[in-house]
């Protein structure tokens, strides 16, 4: 097969073979981000996919309340102190996503280090 060749419907199929989308691709996407919805709060994550609200994340924690940072992105940029955050989850589908943003790794650490 010559690549050249390809038609723009076989160029779809072997982007979707290879779960990619017809679309942009989120510029944050395989990075650990940290998710703000409308009603489903605060969540830190590997950000797999997200286009129109909807996002999907892997390994991911919902942070339900926090201390040491001020808004969303004190969160990614420098983590918390204290709080509550839930226990990881393989994946997790959101809708209603207001905005993401690429943590620190200083925030990573921080977030996946909380019990």
């Amino acid at each position: 097969m010559n690549i050249e060749d390809l038609t723009i419907g076989e160029a779809r199929k072997l982007a979707e073979l290879f779960g990619l989308k017809e679309g942009r691709v989120h510029p944050a996407t395989g990075k650990y981000v940290i998710v703000r919805c409308y009603s489903a709060g605060v969540h830190a994550g590997v950000l797999h996919e997200a286009a129109n609200g909807e996002a999907t994340l892997t390994r991911s924690r919902r942070i339900w309340s926090w201390t040491g940072a001020l808004s969303c992105s004190e969160i990614a940029m420098s983590g918390i102190t204290g709080g509550k955050v839930a226990v990881e989850v393989p994946t997790q589908f959101l809708v209603g996503v207001i905005e993401i943003i690429p943590a620190s790794e200083e925030a990573k650490k921080c977030l996946q280090a909380l019990k």
